[in-house]
Parts: structure tokens; C-alpha cells; sequence
């Protein structure tokens, strides 16, 4: 049985190693494509610009809305095409009164403010309800702790004009607290190579791209087509991706469009968001695994598989690795087969740390000595924890959909900068 177990489990996790190698591999190479193509992708200078209207969710965001703000007041995009709205979410701090300052300031700012017992509902809700009022052929959305770059805007815009079945085009996204605490470390290196390197190897290999929870761009009669946001979606971005493509449209990504965002500062912030995400995820996965070969665009098996992978049968392989070795040492079970295993899972290490040296090496600020060594400490804490939450996670979406109760958004804690 114990071999039996490790086969699995060693095989399991060696297939995911080797597709984020794969990924890898396509996001360096589709980096490297952006550098010899950088000046066509780029936004050009243009007589109009379409209408825009970024939509921003904000619920208790006093400590960042301001800085927040302050980046949409100086985008570099004509305000006379430029709408901002605020969602001030059943907020119970200043959030609500900032906006109005700065909408008193700037005309294209403006405030939505909801209260019970239809405000307060999450991030799709607030979106929904926005929606129903924004004005622009295109709509954007920003997280209320973002500050885009100037040119963000107009190379979102540049990225998704010029074909009509781009349905929407995404940005990447950078950590701006990332040298705060080792925590933000290692946060600013899984989202340069999970957001950034992953979805441009997706992007690079099979023209796949996800929306994700901000940063992006897509065009209001997609929105109108496919109904807006999924408010039982925890995981709104990923959620709405699919329907995207079921509809016939293709999402770019486009990195030239960057926005900083601030990550977690503390582990049980971290942990409350990362397992939201991870139950968004599997709320995904649950909704269409059981529709997978009905659906439309076949190209989407690929994420839905890998979702499943990730947080299915990864994490089974990962956590049946770790009982195995448990169990060894306590005598209860042993591995009989023959064969260099210590090697095994040594180079499953290495080959961690090269996928991860490859990815900093992308953004030439953060191929630094030391963050060669918190890639070391990464996976034996960082990603260990994260097996940790997926299964909290689980248990948690297993309980709401027994006791059927109502999905409830857990907003970040945000922190002073």
C-alpha cells in the first residue's frame, strides 16, 4: 500500500513541477518576445479615446483609498472620456468621505455609496451595482489599494482595441510594499511567477489568459452578454473568464499596463485572503468541471484541469508525501521499493529553485542574493502553509454548501504605507 501511495503522490507532484517549468519557459519567452516588440506595444498616440469607466469596490479603504486616488486623478488619459466610480460599500470609517472630496475636486470621480441591506454584500455585488450606472463603452477595474502607472490606462485601452473578439485585456500587477517583512517577500516573488510568468506561459502556449481582480479592461457589451459579475463567486476574475470565452471572445494579456498593489503584511491576514481565494477557486472548479466537455471553447479544459490539479490532486500528492514520511519514521508504514528517492525529491527542490531564479530574472530589480535565498526558505514555509489553507479552505465550502449558507466576501486588511 505505502508504495503504492508513493507512486502516486511522487507522480503527482513531479507533473505539476514540470508544467510550472513548462509555463516557465513560456513566460521567459514570451517576455523576451515583448522586449523585441516593446516599442509596437506600447500605446500609440491617438486622436480619440473611447470612453472609460474604471469601477472601483471599496469597503472601509480609508488607509489606501486616497493614494488610490490620487493615481486615477493623474492617469494619463483625457478626463473629458473618463469616468471613475467609487463604490463606497456599506463602509463604516472615512472611505465615503474622501471620495466626495475628491469627487468635489475632480468632476470624472464619482461616488456610489450603498447601505443595507442591499450594500455590503462583496465585491461582485458592488460591481453589479455600479455597472447599472457607468457610462463607458469599455469598463476597468481597479482594487481600491491599487495606484496604476500613468500609461496603464491607455495601454489597456491599446491592447484591447483593433479586434473586436479581444473581449477584455489584463495588466500585470507588482508588489509596492514588497520589501516591508519576509512575509511580503515572499509574496512579491509568487506573484512575479505565478501571476506574471504563469499566465504569460499560458498566454504564450495556448492563448489563454485569465481576468484577474484587477487591472483590467473589458468591453461593456461583453459584460451586458455574459451578465455581469457571479455574485455567489468568491473568485469573481476567474469565474467570469470562463463565461468570457464561452462567449466566443479571447482575453490578451498585455504586461505594458502595470498597476502596484499592497499584499499582506501579517500571516493571518494572509491566511483570511489566500483562503478566500482558494475557496473562489474551487467554487469555480465545482460549477464547471461537472460542465467540462460541454463546454464551447475546449481550450478552457486547460485551466479547469489546472485548477483541479492544483488544488486537487497536487495537494492529495503533496499531503500523501508528507503522511508517508510521518508515517516512516514512526514505524507505521515504510517504502520498500528500491531507488535514489533523497535524489528525487532533492532535485524536485531544484528544479523549485531554478523555475523561481528564471521568473526573477525576468524583472531585473529582483535577482538579488537575498532573494535567492528567501526562494530557498520559500518552499519549505511558504508553500507548505499553502497546503494548509487549501484544505481549511475546502472544508469551508464543504460546510456552506451542507449548511447552505450564503457566500460572505472577507475583505483584506489593508495597511498604512
Amino acid at each position: 500500500m505505502a508504495n503504492v501511495l508513493f507512486f502516486i503522490s511522487l507522480g503527482s507532484i513531479w507533473l505539476m513541477l514540470l508544467y510550472h517549468m513548462f509555463l516557465t519557459l513560456g513566460g521567459y519567452l514570451y517576455s523576451m518576445k515583448l522586449e523585441r516588440t516593446k516599442a509596437h506595444l506600447e500605446y500609440k498616440t491617438r486622436d480619440t479615446w473611447p470612453v472609460v469607466s474604471i469601477l472601483i469596490p471599496a469597503h472601509n479603504e480609508e488607509i489606501v483609498i486616497e493614494n488610490t486616488l490620487r493615481a486615477m486623478a493623474h492617469l494619463d488619459y483625457p478626463k473629458e472620456n473618463l469616468e471613475v466610480i467609487v463604490i463606497n460599500d456599506n463602509s463604516s470609517d472615512r472611505t465615503g468621505e474622501i471620495v466626495e472630496r475628491f469627487s468635489a475636486r475632480y468632476p470624472f470621480i464619482k461616488a456610489l455609496h450603498t447601505f443595507p441591506p442591499d450594500g455590503g454584500k462583496g465585491k461582485s455585488h458592488a460591481l453589479n451595482r455600479a455597472l447599472k450606472i457607468a457610462r463607458g463603452e469599455f469598463i476597468a477595474v481597479y482594487d481600491a489599494d491599487n495606484t496604476p502607472e500613468q500609461a496603464a490606462l491607455k495601454n489597456l485601452v491599446h491592447g484591447i482595441l483593433g479586434d473586436p473578439k479581444i473581449g477584455a485585456v489584463v495588466g500585470k500587477f507588482r508588489v509596492i510594499n514588497a520589501r516591508k517583512t519576509l512575509l511580503t517577500r515572499f509574496i512579491n516573488i509568487e506573484t512575479i511567477s505565478f501571476q506574471w510568468m504563469a499566465q504569460a506561459g499560458r498566454f504564450y502556449w495556448f492563448g489563454i489568459s485569465t481576468i484577474p481582480g484587477t487591472n483590467f479592461l473589458i468591453r461593456r457589451s461583453v459584460l451586458d452578454q455574459v451578465g455581469g459579475w457571479d455574485e455567489k463567486a468568491l473568485a469573481e476574475d476567474t469565474e467570469l473568464s470562463i463565461r468570457v470565452y464561452e462567449e466566443g471572445y479571447y482575453i490578451r494579456f498585455f504586461p505594458t499596463a502595470i498597476t502596484w498593489e499592497q499584499e499582506p503584511e501579517t500571516w493571518k491576514v494572509w491566511f483570511k485572503q489566500r483562503t478566500r481565494w482558494a475557496r473562489g477557486n474551487q467554487y469555480v472548479i465545482i460549477k464547471y468541471f461537472s460542465q467540462i466537455f460541454k463546454l464551447k471553447r475546449k481550450k478552457m479544459l486547460f485551466d479547469l484541469v489546472y485548477f483541479f490539479a492544483t488544488y486537487f490532486l497536487f495537494l492529495a500528492g503533496v499531503a500523501t508525501s508528507h503522511f508517508l514520511f510521518v508515517a516512516g519514521l514512526l514505524g507505521w508504514m515504510k517504502v520498500t521499493l528500491p531507488g535514489p528517492f533523497l535524489l528525487v525529491w532533492m532535485l524536485a527542490y531544484v528544479l523549485f529553485i531554478v523555475e523561481l531564479m528564471i521568473t526573477l530574472g525576468i524583472e531585473k530589480t529582483e535577482l538579488t542574493f537575498r532573494n535567492v535565498l528567501i526562494t530557498m526558505l520559500m518552499y519549505l514555509s511558504y508553500s507548505q502553509l499553502w497546503l494548509i489553507l487549501v484544505v481549511r479552505a475546502f472544508i469551508l465550502h464543504i460546510k456552506s454548501v451542507i449548511k447552505r449558507q450564503e457566500v460572505v466576501w472577507d475583505k483584506t486588511q489593508r495597511f498604512q504605507a
